[in-house]
């Protein structure tokens, strides 16, 4: 049972724009005050929905994005930004873009929003955007962490009952492969998911890795219920408790996002 955003491209860019423009830009300040006259690098933009407020504030910037499907989408979605020469969009592997062929002074913000459990090799990546940052630029990441019920990303399964099944990405992986068989999936869903199984990321990874590359943690905030949700489900977004915020590893399987604000050291 694929989600309603799943299925409607138009649906999915409208969400991230809601939850961009009342959730992660509320995040940033007051650290960051303004977004007018940043330039802003946003990895894995997809459809372009968390850039659309901070363009609407005067910001320019570039998406990068590996599914040529999705820019496309951005572009058609943005046009009036993408016209102005505001935004430009690459179809590129965030690996394969090198820091100055897209700008000679740096970004002042750097998004990754739903996207670093995505990409492979992470700690190779929180190091490569150090290249792309100004000097005191921002870093801001949102994520699910892979231990949440539904970190990995079940829930773009056909089946119902296992796209509603918590936890169940956490079997070993050749019952996960055998139970999505045995549910019907198609081979492509299954694929996708194994992908998500290889590159999903914990609260306590993230954070060593962060650790390991310099990065100083200038607010970060967990939640039970992700913002989002309020968009997807009508769910109101609940913080994390800070008993439960507190207590390593037990946190991943109960908070559903975590957003971090970083600088480099």
């Amino acid at each position: 049972m694929a989600l309603a955003h799943h299925r409607d491209d138009r649906l999915r860019f409208e969400q991230q724009v809601l939850n961009a423009e009342h959730d992660v830009l509320p995040f940033l300040y007051p650290e960051i005050s303004s977004v007018a006259h940043l330039q802003v690098l946003e990895i894995g933009c997809g459809e372009g929905g968390v850039l659309k407020p901070f363009l609407a504030r005067g910001a320019r910037a570039i998406g990068v994005e590996l599914v040529a499907y999705r820019v496309q989408l951005a572009q058609k979605f943005l046009a009036e930004f993408v016209e102005s020469g505001q935004l430009s969009l690459l179809c590129e592997n965030i690996y394969d873009v090198l820091p100055e062929q897209i700008s000679s002074e740096g970004f002042d913000l750097v998004i990754l929003k739903d996207v670093i459990e995505h990409i492979p090799d992470q700690e190779r990546l929180l190091n490569r955007l150090k290249a792309f940052m100004k000097p005191g630029g921002y870093v801001f990441i949102g994520f699910p962490p892979w231990y949440m019920p539904h970190g990995g990303h079940q829930q773009i399964c056909e089946n119902k009952w296992l796209s509603l099944w918590p936890y169940i990405h956490l079997l070993p992986i050749g019952w996960y492969r055998r139970v999505l068989q045995w549910c019907g999936e198609k081979p492509s869903t299954i694929e996708e998911l194994m992908e998500v199984r290889s590159t999903g990321i914990s609260i306590e990874r993230l954070e060593h890795m962060l650790k390991r590359q310099g990065y100083r943690m200038v607010k970060k905030q967990l939640y039970l219920i992700n913002p989002i949700y309020r968009y997807k489900f009508g769910i109101k977004p609940i913080k994390q408790l800070p008993l439960v915020r507190s207590i390593p590893y037990l946190r991943d399987f109960v908070t559903t996002c975590v957003y971090y604000l970083l600088q480099v050291e």
